[in-house]
C-alpha cells in the first residue's frame, strides 16, 4: 500500500517512495545536547519513529541519518558556565538522550552523525560556496551565506524577502522569523570558546551548515525525506536548502516532513508557566514510558496536540486493555477445550480492520484512525471470548493484527519496570530522591517475568489445594500494583 505523506515543500500530500532501489533515504534533525530532552522534543522523534516503522512495514529498507548537534551557541554558553570542555558537557546529555529514546521505544537510526566529528566536511562545503562568491568572509574572520545569490530562498517556509536589506547579517544560530538575513556559516574564534584550526580560519561552524554537510556526506546531494519539528522550518531548514542547493546545483530533499508543536494543559510549554516537562520529570511522577509513547503518537503528527495528565492516565489504561487482551488471546490459544472452528464474523471483522489499520497509516500517518481500528477488534473479540464463540481459527488473524500494530506502536511488550528502575537509580544519583513518586517505586519493584512466575506458582499451589499460598501470592501482587483475574481460559493480569 503506497504511503501518502504531506510535503511541506509545496504544501500538498504526495506519494512517498524511494527515488532509487527500495531504500528510503531520510535525514532527520536530532538533538542539541545542551540539556535533557523535553516532551515536545520527543513528540517529534516519536513521529519520525512512526514514519520509519510504517515505511518498513510497507516493505521499504531504510537509511536514516540523525545528527547530534554537539557544538552551538547554547552548548558553548552552558559549558562555560559549568567550567568544563564542551565534549565533557555534551557527553552527559547525549547519553541521557539515548537512554530516553530507548525508554520510549524509539529505534536508533542507521547512522548517527556528530557535528564535531564532521568539521572537515563543513569546511569543504564553505570553501565550495566561497569559490562561487556565495559565501563571503568578514573582517573578524567569520563566513556568511549571501542570501541574494539564491533566488529560491523562502520556498519551504513561504518567506517573503521583499524589503530585505541587502548584506544585512545575523550572527546567532536561532533568530526571529522576520529576520531573513545573511547567516553565519563559520564563526571566528572568540576567547574561551571551543574552536578548530582549518583552511578557512580558526573558529567553529554555524548551526545550519552542520546538517547540510552531514546529510550530503551520508545520503548524497539529493535524498528522499528530511524531517524535524515545525520550529525548524525557518530559518534552519530554509538555510539548509539554500546552502546545499547552491553547492550541489541539485534539489536537496524531495520530501519535507514536519511535526507540529504540543501544548501542555492547553498552554504553550514553558518553564515560566510551570508546565515544562522532560521525560525524566514524568517518570519520577510515576507515569510509564509506554503510556507517554502511546499518548504522544496517538495524535497525528500534523495536528497540534494538547498534552494532559488525564490523557496520560487514559493512555496507560488503554495499554493495559491491549496487553490484557493479548494475554487473553494467548491463554485461549493454549486452552485445549477451545473450539477448532473460527468465528467467521469475527474473522471478517479482523480482516477488515487490519486493512483499515494499514490504510490509516498510509494516509499521512493517521495514527488516530490506525489505533481506533485495533480497539474495534478488541471490543468485538472480547465479546466472543466472553460468550464462548471464539474459535482456535481466530487466533492466527488476531495475532497478525496485534503483530502489525506493535510493529509501529510498540507498546504491547512491557518494559516499564526496567525503565522505572533506571529512573529511580538516576534520581538517586542526581540527588532527586525526594521527587520519586511512591507509584514509581512500586512499578519498578516487579517485572513481567516475575509476575508470570508468581502466577504460575499460584496456579500450582491451587492445584495442590494450598489455597493459603495462592491467596498470599494474590495479595503480594496486589501490593505491587498487579491485579489478577481467574477466567475459564486461565489467569489474566494487569497493572493498576
Amino acid at each position: 500500500m503506497a504511503i501518502e505523506l504531506f510535503n511541506t515543500l509545496g504544501s500538498r500530500i504526495e506519494p512517498l517512495a524511494p527515488a532509487r532501489d527500495n531504500t528510503l533515504r531520510m535525514y532527520c534533525c536530532g538533538p542539541t545536547v545542551y540539556d535533557y530532552g523535553h516532551i515536545g522534543n520527543f513528540r517529534t522523534f516519536l513521529h519520525v519513529d512512526v514514519l520509519r516503522r510504517t515505511a518498513r512495514l510497507q516493505g521499504f529498507l531504510l537509511k536514516h541519518v540523525m545528527n547530534i548537534t554537539d557544538v552551538d551557541d547554547k552548548i558553548i554558553r552552558n559549558a562555560a558556565l559549568a567550567g568544563v570542555p564542551i565534549n565533557e558537557y555534551t557527553a552527559k546529555f547525549e547519553k541521557a538522550f539515548f537512554e530516553d529514546m530507548d525508554a520510549l521505544g524509539v529505534e536508533r537510526p542507521e547512522i548517527i552523525a556528530r557535528a564535531t566529528e564532521n568539521i572537515g566536511e563543513m569546511v569543504k562545503l564553505i570553501e565550495q560556496l566561497a569559490s562561487e562568491d556565495i559565501a563571503y568572509k568578514t573582517e573578524d574572520g567569520s563566513w556568511y551565506f549571501r542570501i541574494a545569490k539564491f533566488p529560491d530562498y523562502g520556498k519551504l517556509s513561504g518567506k517573503d524577502l521583499d524589503g530585505m536589506e541587502d548584506g544585512a547579517r545575523v550572527d546567532v544560530d536561532e533568530y526571529e522569523k522576520d529576520a531573513a538575513r545573511d547567516f553565519a556559516l563559520w564563526k571566528a574564534v572568540k576567547p574561551g570558546e571551543a574552536s578548530w584550526e582549518t583552511e578557512i580560519g580558526t573558529g567553529r561552524p554555524g548551526w545550519h551548515i552542520e546538517c547540510s554537510a552531514m546529510a550530503m556526506k551520508y545520503l548524497g546531494p539529493n535524498f528522499d525525506v528530511h524531517g524535524g519539528g515545525e520550529d525548524l522550518t525557518f530559518p534552519h531548514h530554509e538555510n539548509e536548502i539554500a546552502q546545499s542547493e547552491c553547492a550541489s546545483h541539485q534539489p536537496f530533499a524531495r520530501h519535507w516532513f514536519h511535526v507540529r508543536f504540543l501544548l501542555v494543559e492547553g498552554k504553550k510549554m514553558s518553564k515560566s508557566e510551570g508546565n515544562f516537562y522532560t521525560l525524566r520529570d514524568l517518570l519520577l511522577k510515576g507515569y510509564r514510558a509506554s503510556a507517554i509513547r502511546f499518548l504522544l503518537i496517538s495524535v497525528p503528527y500534523r495536528h497540534q496536540m494538547n498534552f494532559t495528565f488525564e490523557g496520560l492516565t487514559e493512555s496507560a489504561n488503554a495499554i493495559e486493555r491491549l496487553r490484557t487482551f493479548a494475554r487473553r488471546v494467548d491463554a485461549a490459544a493454549k486452552n485445549a477445550a477451545l473450539p477448532a472452528e473460527s468465528n467467521e464474523e469475527l474473522d471478517a471483522l479482523v480482516a477488515d480492520k487490519l486493512s483499515a489499520y494499514h490504510a490509516a497509516l498510509a494516509n499521512d500517518l493517521n495514527t488516530a484512525e490506525a489505533r481506533a481500528a485495533i480497539f474495534d477488534v478488541v471490543r468485538a473479540a472480547n465479546i466472543t471470548l466472553d460468550n464462548g464463540t471464539f474459535g482456535r481459527g481466530n487466533v492466527e488473524r488476531i495475532t497478525k493484527l496485534l503483530s502489525d500494530f506493535d510493529e509501529v506502536f510498540d507498546v504491547l511488550t512491557d518494559r516499564d519496570a526496567a525503565i522505572s528502575q533506571a529512573a529511580v537509580a538516576w534520581a538517586e544519583a542526581e540527588g532527586r530522591s525526594d521527587e520519586i513518586a511512591p507509584e514509581l517505586r512500586a512499578a519498578q519493584s516487579i517485572s513481567d517475568e516475575q509476575i508470570e512466575q508468581l502466577i504460575a506458582e499460584r496456579t500450582d499451589a491451587r492445584k495442590r489445594r494450598n489455597f493459603a499460598r495462592g491467596d498470599a501470592i494474590r495479595n503480594e501482587l496486589m501490593e505491587k500494583g498487579v491485579l489478577i483475574e481467574d477466567g475459564k481460559d486461565g489467569v489474566t493480569w494487569k497493572r493498576k
